[in-house]
């Protein structure tokens, strides 16, 4: 079996961009319950889940991106579009559970799930566009783990989405979200097993391509939530209006 390595400051690179972009879905998040039907709740529902799944998705693949192999990867375009629609669509999905109606546990945590589920999908479906001399396996224990870790998350993100009054309140749970969000990603690759299935590779390999990848996806990714952020200033409001327990 593969003993890979981590590259650190992706691994830092990854949590930053969890945590920008869980402040901003938040703060995007709080619109949905007062939006208008139609056009008005598809907008604010779009852009929250974009923000959050696609964020959420990005610490994903520069997490991957800070795991050395030990032999070159790339990644098959069909499956990496697929995962990252599954990440936004199953965060839409429970915004909507969620944010709109009378508030319940029952829907909180029926959203979470389903929320839960389709990240650990989209951490999966990421999983197997990689493509590389090796065969992958999973550990079982740390794979279930890896799928609570993200149903657990969910359904925090989702209670904090609704809940917080106040933007330094949002910005610290950003903190507490980005940490959720790197714990089921870590823990799923943790539970992958690698074996090399191809010659040695030639001494001259670098993990350097990765690393480039990684801070291109990285700048991407930054621009587009700080457009969603600008949305977000300008436009929402400053507290929650759905709040369990009330």
């Amino acid at each position: 079996m593969i003993e890979v390595e981590y590259n650190l400051l992706l691994v830092l690179v990854s949590y930053a961009i969890a945590v920008f972009g869980s402040y901003v879905g938040l703060n995007l998040a709080i619109r949905v319950p007062s939006a208008k039907p139609g056009t008005d709740l598809y907008f604010w529902v779009a852009l929250s889940s974009i923000a959050i799944g696609g964020a959420i998705w990005s610490m994903h693949y520069i997490g991957m991106m800070a795991v050395d192999m030990k032999m070159p990867v790339t990644y098959d375009l069909g499956l990496t579009i697929v995962s990252m629609l599954l990440a936004i669509l199953f965060v839409a999905v429970g915004v909507v559970i969620v944010g709109r109606g009378p508030a319940s546990i029952a829907k909180l945590i029926g959203g979470g799930v389903l929320t839960g589920l389709g990240v650990a999908a989209m951490h999966y479906t990421g999983m197997a566009s990689m493509q590389m001399e090796g065969t992958m396996s999973y550990n079982t224990t740390l794979l279930i783990a890896s799928i609570v870790i993200a149903i657990a998350a969910s359904i925090a993100a989702l209670w904090l989405a609704f809940n917080l009054r106040g933007n330094l309140q949002r910005f610290g749970s950003a903190f507490i979200m980005g940490i959720a969000v790197c714990g089921m990603h870590y823990t799923g690759m943790a539970a992958m097993e690698m074996h090399h299935t191809g010659e040695m590779m030639a001494m001259e390999y670098s993990h350097s391509g990765a690393f480039m990848s990684s801070i291109f996806i990285f700048i991407g990714s930054a621009v587009v939530l700080s457009l969603l952020w600008v949305i977000a200033s300008k436009n929402a409001p400053q507290k929650a209006t759905l709040v369990f327990g009330e």
